[in-house]
């Protein structure tokens, strides 16, 4: 990996120095967000909360969020996860969900319900899976190992003839609507004071060791005291204008909405080892299964679904496990972009090393919108104090990926 030397391209408008502002007159800071999605909201809005008075601008090139992946997202939560640190943004997220309208108003409603996660697996893993269990117990979530005959008496329409365990979310895990909660957290911003803006930012301008502003696909240069890179499946294709790496890449994943013979009224996020997921949404269900390696490319500006992977992977799977299923009628698909960071598949956040004043809130593998509150909290708490005071999140940080020292996340689909 290259060592950072880079002198600034061009000309900065009203260019000001983070080696020589001083953090407690937030008046005369600025702060520029790239990537106005859910976690770039969520950190502005937290620095606002944490008490930062000086300037914010958010830049999204998309306004309209049309290939977001905040709005194309399974938009979900779970507490089931092989990295304690995810566990704790995970019981965080719940939490925020739960008490939303009394965050944002009466009106506030993300359609947030809770019904678990049920996460099905073969005899092989077992032992494995309790002990994950007894981890994410340990730290604080509400789930349970079940055995095949428990798993049959709650969710009698599930075929179990090759199952061995299921772990179930008894609490602190469903889904909800990712685009109001983006409208929720991003109306509230602007309500303090923060300025969205439509660019497409193309490199930084760097000299020594700091950011000192951002360079837009006009020509036009953005001066600010701290950056904060959230561009999702973008950000690592704009880390390598610095000659820095960043493992984070666009990949596509299809979401596939149909109809079925079974009622919902009972029906988890279901997880199951054949790699296909299902929930309920409106009167019908959605779900995925991702590609095959061989498929799975970089998908920069690509958008058009997996249409065959409906009949040849996600159909087959589906009425293997759940035999009402094998009747189902799709209504639509769409695809969306998964952040996925290749190193460990877990979310890269805090300050870089050498850029000190250049942070990171990327890459978190498809996790992302239900750690959006934490990690944006994480993010003003950094910028605001110089560390983390709710939540250690420093075992994200970039050091793993200088040191190519993963810190894997087990669950993943």
């Amino acid at each position: 990996m290259k060592r950072v030397c880079i002198e600034t391209v061009g000309p900065v408008a009203n260019p000001s120095s983070s080696a020589e502002f001083d953090m407690s007159n937030t008046e005369k800071a600025s702060v520029i967000i790239v990537g106005g999605a859910i976690m770039g909201s969520f950190a502005a809005w937290f620095l606002r909360r944490e008490g930062f008075t000086g300037s914010i601008v958010v830049i999204e090139k998309d306004p309209t969020y049309q290939f977001c992946s905040t709005a194309l997202s399974a938009a979900s939560i779970r507490t089931q996860f092989g990295t304690p640190v995810n566990v704790h943004m995970s019981l965080f997220g719940a939490d925020f969900f739960r008490h939303i309208k009394s965050t944002f108003g009466p009106a506030a409603d993300i359609g947030y319900v809770e019904k678990g996660y049920l996460i099905l697996s073969g005899q092989d893993t077992v032992t494995a899976r309790r002990a994950a269990v007894e981890m994410q117990r340990a730290e604080g979530a509400d789930v349970v190992a079940m055995a095949p005959d428990e798993i049959a008496t709650q969710f009698p329409f599930l075929s179990l003839y090759d199952v061995g365990i299921g772990t179930f979310g008894a609490s602190g895990e469903g889904w909800f609507d990712a685009w109001s909660l983006l409208s929720l957290v991003r109306s509230a911003a602007k309500d303090l004071g923060v300025r969205y803006i439509q660019g497409n930012v193309v490199s930084f301008e760097v000299a020594g060791s700091h950011v000192h502003g951002v360079r837009l696909e006009n020509g036009e240069s953005l001066a600010c005291d701290w950056c904060v890179l959230s561009a999702g499946a973008a950000s690592g294709a704009l880390m390598s204008t610095l000659d820095q790496i960043l493992p984070v890449t666009p990949r596509k994943r299809t979401v596939f909405c149909f109809r079925a013979p079974l009622k919902a009224s009972n029906f988890p996020m279901l997880f199951d080892s054949s790699g296909i997921w299902v929930r309920p949404e409106g009167d019908g269900f959605i779900g995925g299964i991702q590609p095959p390696a061989d498929q799975d490319h970089v998908a920069t500006g690509d958008f058009e679904p997996h249409h065959d992977l409906m009949e040849e992977a996600f159909w087959p799977a589906l009425a293997n496990r759940i035999p009402a299923m094998e009747q189902l009628r799709l209504e639509r698909s769409w695809a969306g972009h998964y952040e996925n960071n290749e190193l460990d598949h877990n979310g890269v956040v805090g300050p870089h090393d050498e850029i000190s004043n250049l942070v990171l809130c990327t890459g978190f593998s498809g996790h992302g919108v239900m750690h959006s509150p934490a990690a944006g909290r994480g993010v003003a708490e950094m910028i605001m104090h110089g560390a983390y005071r709710s939540l250690d999140l420093s075992p994200l940080g970039y050091h793993r990926i200088r040191s190519n020292i993963p810190l894997p996340e087990s669950i993943i689909y």
